[in-house]
């Protein structure tokens, strides 16, 4: 480094000559005061532009940040939605059926709603008989077309007409057990009551037919209602079989005679889509169009493709 400050008498080579012109040059050099300020201008104007140029980058990057937020928020909300509801399940390639296994495959056959195949079974059922007048002319229509029915049976009906239930027994019908009283507000007063009641009809069926699938029986009004799960309990327990029904003629509906007609539609529309059919009828006093309608109701079965059975 030269001493511009020194004394230039000291340098005697040339280059020091040279040195020495050139620091006289420029302490007599002036500088323009306009450029002075174009410098220093020039000098604020690249100073302001870094200044955008930080604030900007500063600008973008929160911006970036605060979008990468929003989506983050909106996707957390999207899964909550999700998570709210209930998962579905994956679907099922329709080129793909599921494999059934052997043993699967066995359920399938024995399982009447996806055996498609299964035979087709009507069981008629008469309630509430014998009857002195009616019973054998429902027998004689069974007779003709070679079809065999159960009759739910009460003692106080069969008391004077034993020789009916008989007849009822040697045709090869079924005979089932309905209660001696079938009074509702004794027999569901208590299960003892009604188990008792059982027994009864139980006792005197066997005085008049003999042995007998005495454990299939029939709950006067059915079993459906809640309120006589107990009795259902108790029978079940006691070694019974109780059968209602899914499908029904309807002449149970009204205390008058049901029109014929209306005894066959009704039968029509409570068989539809059924393989096993369990119809309930009556062959207690003033059911004279229930008998009138079963010839009618028998030939629709058998064009239905049903096979009739009894339900021992």
């Amino acid at each position: 480094m030269w001493d511009i400050g020194g004394d230039i008498n000291k340098h005697k080579t040339g280059d020091g000559q040279k040195m020495k012109r050139l620091i006289l040059s420029l302490r007599e050099k002036k500088i323009p005061p306009g450029a002075i300020w174009v410098g220093a201008g020039v000098t604020i104007l690249l100073l302001i532009l870094l200044g955008v140029r930080l604030y900007s980058n500063k600008v973008v990057v929160t911006a970036a940040n605060k979008e990468e937020i929003n989506i983050n928020t909106e996707t957390k909300h999207e899964d909550n939605v999700n998570n709210s509801l209930p998962k579905q399940p994956e679907e099922v390639k329709k080129d793909e059926p599921k494999e059934i296994k052997p043993e699967e495959k066995k359920e399938q056959k024995a399982n009447p709603q996806t055996n498609t195949n299964e035979e087709k079974s009507a069981y008629l059922t008469f309630d509430d008989g014998p009857n002195g007048k009616l019973t054998p002319q429902v027998l004689e229509v069974l007779k003709q077309y070679n079809v065999k029915a159960t009759f739910f049976v009460t003692g106080k009906a069969i008391e004077n007409n034993k020789d009916i239930l008989l007849r009822e027994k040697q045709e090869g019908h079924a005979i089932g057990n309905h209660t001696y009283c079938h009074d509702y507000k004794y027999l569901y007063s208590s299960t003892s009551a009604f188990l008792q009641d059982l027994a009864k009809n139980d006792a005197l069926i066997r005085s008049v037919v003999g042995d007998y699938n005495n454990k299939l029986i029939r709950f006067p009004g059915g079993s459906f209602d809640k309120n006589k799960s107990a009795m259902r309990q108790a029978v079940t327990e006691a070694g019974y079989h109780y059968v209602d029904w899914n499908c029904l003629n309807g002449d149970a509906e009204t205390a008058s005679a049901v029109p014929v007609e209306k005894l066959v539609e009704k039968v029509k529309q409570t068989s539809q889509g059924k393989n096993r059919l369990v119809i309930l009828m009556h062959d207690a006093g003033g059911k004279e169009t229930t008998v009138q309608a079963l010839p009618q109701i028998i030939e629709y079965l058998k064009a239905q493709g049903y096979n009739f059975k009894t339900l021992e």
